[in-house]
């Protein structure tokens, strides 16, 4: 990564904030309608420890998700792989998967299983599953026909084939999806978190938006979202930083970063 892929998004950051905190003081904007950026600031230094707080119970409901799916989902994509009639019975239900809203799915789940933490787990992997499975399915068949023919002709098993051909074949459409997989677990935590509306100390951010909400504390309100933002940021540079450090020895869509 060059200088200016961080100058130019960091100097269009304090451009947008620096407008948006002087057409709040000169409109002379009510804080309860549209904080500033410094009355935010303030906020989050304020009640850092509750924020904070909650940051990490969202994180660790997203980490958890997104583990679960990158899983759960490989697995699924090796099966579909290996046997075409797997595919062809579970593939329909995976995309029914996809299109079912997790605001209908959520409150299911909640009453089913007890523990809060594990039903907002299920939920965000549920959303996050989907992308896995069919990047993970069209990486491993986008094989070169050539190869494939040579493996075939030196006689390799189904095992050698997928190990040695199809996983490094798969990587980059992995990691690719990777990076949109995690901001929809995150999604999915938010959204779970939203429909469960349970309180307590150990809530996440989703919770603390709608306690924000309720009281008219629209600084709070910005500063959970700002964090969310801020989380999800993270996410993918460190997903795509993964990704660049698998590939960038060998595969074309990263060598060009060096």
């Amino acid at each position: 990564m060059n200088r200016g892929q961080v100058l130019w998004p960091a100097a269009l950051a304090v451009l947008l904030v620096a407008l948006w905190q002087g057409l709040v003081v000169a409109l002379d904007v009510p804080p309860f309608l549209v904080p500033s950026p410094l009355r935010v600031a303030q906020t989050l230094t304020e009640d850092a420890a509750m924020l904070f707080g909650a940051l990490w119970v969202t994180m660790k409901i997203t980490l958890l998700a997104f583990a679960c799916a990158a899983v759960l989902g490989v697995a699924i994509a090796f099966a579909f792989v290996q046997s075409r009639i797997v595919e062809t019975a579970l593939f329909p239900y995976a995309v029914l998967l996809q299109v079912t809203p997790i605001v209908a799915i959520a409150p299911l789940v909640i009453i089913w299983v007890k523990d809060p933490t594990a039903s907002l787990v299920i939920c965000a992997t549920l959303v996050a599953l989907f992308p896995i499975i069919a990047n993970t399915t069209l990486g491993l068949k986008s094989v070169n026909h050539g190869l494939l023919a040579y493996f075939r002709l030196q006689r390799a098993s189904r095992w050698q084939t997928l190990w040695r051909l199809r996983i490094p074949s798969a990587l980059p459409y992995f990691f690719g999806v990777l990076r949109i997989s995690r901001g929809v677990a995150l999604i999915g935590a938010v959204v779970a978190e939203f429909v469960a509306g349970t309180g307590g100390t150990g809530t996440g951010l989703a919770y603390q938006i709608l306690q924000a909400g309720y009281q008219l504390n629209i600084p709070r309100m910005f500063a959970a979202l700002l964090l969310i933002t801020l989380a999800g940021v993270a996410l993918f540079a460190a997903m795509a930083g993964l990704s660049r450090w698998v590939l960038k020895g060998w595969h074309e869509s990263e060598q060009g970063h060096e």
